[in-house]
């Protein structure tokens, strides 16, 4: 309420927006918003919840992420690429996982993919999380989409640990699959060789120097200061076996947020660059107090491209372009996880260029070389068809006899012919 009010807002009061900031940056997350201020403008870098694309309600929210309309579809094409027509599916009992998994099973309904089961549970229903890990368990199908936020994911990942449920095809969303939250002893038997979206890395030219030079400063004072005295010698000396590690930045992209919120710093300046009409070598030449109002008009218009060559710009729904990497959870030779990039997804190409995957590098649930294969019933050997089972999906059949006088001579016919 301080910041986009000033300072002093006394109780009772109402929201009246007479800060001087001219926009915000965050929340992270789809569910925590600040969205009291219709008007003022927020920048999110990953909230990826559909529901913030409705403008009626959420004017004035823009995104420097793709909404998971984009990923929820995306996850319904990387079923059905692998052929699986029998998948489970969980999600995370909030905005954001609600939305995210109703797009996902609306899209497999159009490509005639069938779901055996859709559950979902919030982060402090341990009991309800325990019905999900049993419908998981005593589940037929070998694939499952998890729809969760790294915090639940965690939870379900606790729990199929402790019941020792391997072997699953996990497909994961951005929130997860490259949380480094996630990697644990156990993590790896149960969600080795999961394939998922994530954010893709970005490299910002001097953003590891920066990251490091801060790290080490706060945590190592010592690295910094010349040993002028036998006191500091002998501090240093505790964290040896750590400094021999200070150039090393391997890890730095995998913070992959932050270009987002590098974007979203960038979209901001941008903005009032334009409305200060703001010109090189010529300075600003606006200096009337800008609204917030003015600044959400902006940044609709805003259209640049950042250091690291992407281009910038907000959809009719406030969100930038989609672009996923696809990953997949590898275990290298030391034991160490690794998400390994084995493909993208990006909505800016044309149709038949904007997903592509190298399946040949994929290490499949359970560190197998051959995918797994997840269907409800298999298909009808020639001179039987398919008879719909009742009550269940049209995935699922048994295969009987064609009558007399009728033949089938392929394999997986739904109706024989007539001789």
């Amino acid at each position: 309420m301080a910041l986009m009010n000033g300072p002093e807002f006394a109780a009772g009061e109402t929201c009246k927006g007479g800060s001087s900031i001219h926009a915000i940056i965050g929340e992270p997350q789809s569910s925590a918003t600040l969205f009291c201020f219709s008007f003022f403008p927020q920048i999110s870098h990953s909230a990826t919840c559909e529901c913030l694309s409705n403008r009626k309600y959420y004017p004035s929210v823009f995104r420097t992420i793709a909404s998971d309309y984009h990923q929820s579809r995306a996850l319904a094409y990387i079923v059905k690429y692998f052929g699986w027509s029998w998948v489970g599916a969980v999600n995370s009992d909030n905005d954001y996982g609600n939305y995210g998994m109703a797009i996902f099973l609306n899209i497999t309904k159009e490509e005639g993919i069938c779901v055996e089961y859709s559950v979902k549970f919030q982060r402090t229903e341990t009991e309800k999380l325990k019905i999900v890990v049993n419908t998981i368990k005593n589940g037929t199908a070998k694939v499952i989409v998890a729809f969760l936020t790294s915090f639940e994911m965690n939870n379900l990942l606790d729990q199929l640990s402790i019941q020792n449920v391997t072997g699953l095809q996990v497909i994961g969303v951005e929130a997860w699959i490259t949380a480094s939250s996630m990697i644990t002893p156990n993590s790896f038997r149960v969600l080795g060789g999961s394939l998922g979206f994530a954010v893709k890395k970005i490299n910002i030219q001097g953003f590891a120097d920066y990251v490091l030079k801060a790290f080490w400063e706060t945590a190592f004072p010592c690295s910094q200061i010349e040993k002028n005295s036998s006191q500091t010698e002998l501090s240093s000396s505790r964290y040896q076996d750590l400094l021999v590690l200070k150039n090393y930045n391997e890890d730095v992209p995998e913070q992959r947020y932050a270009s987002n919120v590098y974007k979203a710093v960038y979209a901001v300046a941008h903005s009032l660059h334009s409305l200060f009409k703001c010109k090189e070598n010529e300075g600003c030449k606006n200096n009337f107090t800008i609204q917030p109002q003015q600044v959400v008009e902006a940044l609709k218009n805003v259209n640049f491209t950042a250091k690291m060559g992407d281009r910038v710009w907000f959809d009719s729904t406030g969100a930038t372009v989609a672009q996923y990497e696809v990953v997949n959870w590898q275990q290298d030779s030391d034991g160490s996880i690794q998400f390994k990039p084995v493909g993208y997804y990006d909505a800016s190409l044309p149709p038949d260029q904007s997903f592509v995957l190298n399946t040949e590098n994929i290490i499949w649930a359970g560190g197998k070389l051959e995918k797994p294969r997840s269907v409800c019933s298999e298909s009808c050997p020639p001179g039987t068809r398919k008879a719909a089972q009742k009550g269940r999906p049209v995935c699922c059949y048994d295969c009987i006899p064609c009558a007399e006088g009728e033949i089938s001579n392929e394999t997986g016919n739904l109706q024989p012919l007539s001789v």
